[in-house]
C-alpha cells in the first residue's frame, strides 16, 4: 500500500472532521503525548497503540496541510543522507568553523587550553577537525 492510498483510507475513516490545520496538528500532538505518557508508565503496548493513532493523525494533518506524502518522504531521506560538511580549522591564533565552505564562526586562540576547548566543541558538534600551520 502506498502513502497516498493509506492517507485516503484514513481520511475516509477518520473519527473527527476538520480542515483546520491547527486542529489537525493538535490531534497529532495529543496522540504523541499519550504515547509518551504510556511509555513513561512502562506500558509499551499502549505506547505502540497511541503511536499508531498518532500516525493516522499525521496522515490527516498532511492531507489538511496539502503535503504530498511521496515528496515528504523523499525530502526527508534526502535531508538525512545529505552530509553536513562542518569543518573546524585550528590555526596558530584562531579557530574557524566552516559549514559547506563558508565561515560561520571564528574566535581567537590565546592558549593551549583554548585549543583543547575547540577540540571538545568539534567533537560535540560533529565537525571534522583540521590543524593548520600559518
Amino acid at each position: 500500500m502506498d502513502f497516498t492510498k493509506a492517507i485516503e483510507m484514513i481520511w475516509d475513516n477518520r473519527k473527527y472532521v476538520t480542515n483546520d490545520p491547527k486542529t489537525a496538528i493538535s490531534h497529532l500532538n495529543e496522540e504523541v503525548a499519550e504515547s509518551l505518557k504510556a511509555l513513561m508508565r512502562g506500558d509499551m503496548d499502549e505506547a505502540k497503540k497511541e503511536l499508531q493513532d498518532a500516525m493516522s493523525c499525521l496522515f490527516i494533518a498532511m492531507k489538511v496541510l496539502g503535503v504530498n506524502p511521496e515528496e515528504a518522504v523523499q525530502n526527508q531521506v534526502k535531508e538525512m543522507t545529505k552530509k553536513n560538511n562542518k569543518i573546524m580549522v585550528v590555526k596558530k591564533d584562531k579557530v574557524e568553523i566552516f559549514v559547506d565552505g563558508s565561515v560561520k564562526a571564528s574566535w581567537s586562540v590565546w592558549s593551549e587550553e583554548d585549543v583543547k576547548e575547540a577540540e571538545k566543541l568539534a567533537k560535540e558538534f560533529g565537525c571534522e577537525l583540521k590543524f593548520e600551520e600559518e
